[in-house]
Formats: C-alpha cells, sequence, structure tokens
C-alpha cells in the first residue's frame, strides 16, 4: 500500500472510530432508559440488564455506523483542508479520483459490517433478547419477584418475598399490601407461585395466608380478616416479545420467500443501510472542501442533515410499503437509487474547474 494511502487511512480510522465512540455513548443513554423502565416496571429481571442492553444496542448499530463513518470522513478531511494538507495533496496530482481509493478501504469494510448487523445480527439480537425473556419469565427468581425486595404490582400496591426455591418456582412468607383511594389491603402466606395465562399475563397465587382489609386513613373501625386457601394476583404484564412469525425477529432468508406487506417492508428496511453508508461515504469528500476563508467545518451541519432527511425518508418509506400506499417492488428503490447515482455525480464533479466564461464582445 502506497505510503499515502496508509496516512490516510490512519487518520480516517481515528476519526471514524472517535466519533463512533462518542455516537455509541450518547446512543447508549436513550437504550438504558428504555430497559431501565421497563425493569423499574417489574417487566424485565434486573439481572438482565446487561444482556438486554447488549442484544438491544446491536440493533441499532446500523443507524449509528452510517452516521459515524460520514462524520468520522468529514472531520479528517476537514482537517486536511484546515491544516493545507490537502492543498500539498492537490499539488503532487493527487485529486478526488485518487482519494478514492484510501475513502473505500475504510468504507467498504464499515459498509460489510453494516450489511451483516442489518441483515443477520440485528435480527438474531431480537430473537436472542425475547427467547432469554421468556425463559426468565418461567422461573419467579428471575419473573422480576425476588427474595429480600419489594416488587411493584399492576394496579398499584408492592410484594415481598422472604425466600425462594432454589428451582425458582416455588417462594415462603410472602407479604403484599395494595391500596386504593380508600381503602388499603394487606395479605400475608405461608407459600406461594407464579401461574401464566397466555402471553403476557402472569399471577401470584397466594396459598394458606391471612388478607386484611380497612381504611387507608386509619379512621373508623371497619376491618376485614379473611383467611384463604388460595388467593391469585396479578402481576406486572412481561416485557412485550414478537412472535416467530413476526418479520422484525425472522431471518432474512425467510423474508424473501414472504409475499406480505410486513415481510417487504421489513426486507427493505434491511437494505437500505448499508447502501445509504455508501452514499454518505462518498458525499463525505465533496462536502468537505472548503477555501481559506471559510469556516472549519461549516458543512457538517448541512451533511448531518442529509443523514436525518435520508433515515426519516428510510423511515416513512418503510411505513408506507407496510401500508400498501407504494408497490413492494418499489420498496425504497426510490430513495437509494437517486441517492446513489447523486453521490456518485457530485464525486466525480468535485475538485474540477468550471469553463471561464467568455467576455461580451
Amino acid at each position: 500500500m502506497p505510503k499515502l494511502d496508509r496516512y490516510l487511512l490512519r487518520d480516517f480510522t481515528q476519526s471514524f472510530l472517535a466519533t463512533l465512540i462518542v455516537l455509541l455513548v450518547v446512543s447508549v443513554g436513550a437504550v438504558l432508559v428504555d430497559v431501565l423502565g421497563n425493569i423499574a416496571d417489574g417487566r424485565v429481571p434486573a439481572r438482565l440488564l446487561l444482556p438486554q442492553l447488549a442484544l438491544q444496542f446491536v440493533a441499532y448499530l446500523p443507524l449509528i455506523l452510517p452516521l459515524a463513518l460520514m462524520l468520522g470522513l468529514l472531520l479528517a478531511l476537514g482537517r486536511l483542508y484546515r491544516d493545507s494538507e490537502m492543498a500539498v495533496i492537490t499539488a503532487i496530482g493527487v485529486g478526488p479520483g485518487r482519494l478514492l481509493r484510501p475513502i473505500m478501504l475504510l468504507a467498504a469494510p464499515v459498509v460489510i459490517l453494516i450489511g451483516a448487523c442489518s441483515l443477520w445480527l440485528g435480527p438474531l439480537a431480537t430473537r436472542t433478547a425475547d427467547k432469554m425473556l421468556e425463559e426468565a419469565n418461567r422461573s419467579v427468581v428471575i419473573a422480576g419477584l425476588e427474595a429480600g425486595r419489594f416488587t411493584p404490582l399492576s394496579g398499584g400496591g408492592v410484594v415481598y418475598l422472604s425466600s425462594v426455591s432454589a428451582d425458582g418456582t416455588r417462594f415462603g412468607q410472602i407479604f403484599m399490601q395494595r391500596q386504593t383511594d380508600e381503602r388499603v389491603d394487606v395479605a400475608t402466606a405461608n407459600t406461594g407461585s407464579v401461574f401464566f395465562e397466555g402471553k403476557k399475563d402472569r399471577f401470584l397465587r397466594l396459598e394458606n395466608g391471612y388478607r386484611v382489609e380497612g381504611p387507608a386513613k386509619g379512621e373508623g373501625l371497619d376491618y376485614r380478616l379473611l383467611r384463604f386457601g388460595r388467593n391469585e394476583v396479578a402481576l406486572p404484564d412481561r416485557a412485550q416479545v414478537h412472535d416467530e412469525n413476526d418479520p422484525e425477529v425472522m431471518s432474512t432468508s425467510r423474508l424473501l420467500g414472504d409475499d406480505r406487506l410486513a415481510a417487504r417492508a421489513q426486507l427493505h428496511w434491511r437494505i437500505a443501510p448499508p447502501l445509504l453508508a455508501l452514499a454518505f461515504a462518498l458525499l463525505a469528500l465533496p462536502l468537505s472542501r472548503s477555501s481559506p476563508r471559510q469556516q472549519r467545518y461549516g458543512r457538517i451541519m448541512l451533511a448531518f442533515l442529509g443523514y436525518l432527511v435520508g433515515t426519516n425518508l428510510m423511515i416513512v418509506g418503510t411505513q408506507w410499503i407496510s401500508a400498501g400506499r407504494t408497490p413492494a417492488a418499489l420498496g425504497l428503490w426510490w430513495l437509494l437509487v437517486p441517492l446513489l447515482l447523486v453521490a456518485v455525480w457530485v464525486y466525480v464533479r468535485d475538485g474540477r474547474l468550471s469553463r471561464p466564461r467568455r467576455a461580451a464582445a
């Protein structure tokens, strides 16, 4: 590899990795808030925080990597113009066509990685996350009920377990408190278990216990004491999991043979990110071009707005396919093909001098 290509590739890679780390740190906050919200509501077990966070993050990579690639190239190329290194490179006969090699040495692996995440790793991560939740919710240890911890109940109230069996199927010495506007309900039981109805409904079964009901403010003597052999209480709904025939979790090979509109929309959604990333990489060099008097990195905001517009059009186009507003055969090609053609045309035209105008006679 020529020394110039090695130098530019190293500069491009460092800028891309730095941008990617910043975007990942910013993006992880949104995903973390979502997962923590489900944990606080009792829908996702607390011990699955890191696995769920990592798996959900893989599904977001096809949207993060194209932006990191474009911004990384813009920052690196902008620095070359700022430090007048691009003027030196141009003076030795290296034009935009010659710069395509170091740009593609970085862009090609990133585009392949985006394609792998979008077509394979993303759906696999979603299926794995759903499988972990399904297996976890079959055990009271992992279903959000843990010994020595207060767990919120759907409709208000809390439940406390003093002990849980080793296999996570039974528990002992349970305390439960629920309160409405005017009444408070406290129940205790010696043993209990969890049972399921449907895909989301979970119920707590109390056995051999007592229930005390009375006024919430402690006024009056309107109390009732009940002894029960079995009492069932609704637990917080489980986190929503996808059906095995949901296009979002189906493998790409299965989507190819599925004629449903939702499946067609999901297929084009997975194809679009790597092509968008390639177009953004080609646009980086023309957008980074600046004269010595222009502001540094002045076109980064323009590039970022272009990324937002392209991503939003991809989302809207996918919804149109799913709703049948656009033909499934057309897909997102109305967005991808023009964008790629414009990116190639702008890259080829970059750096060319316009013809001098003839002076009027």
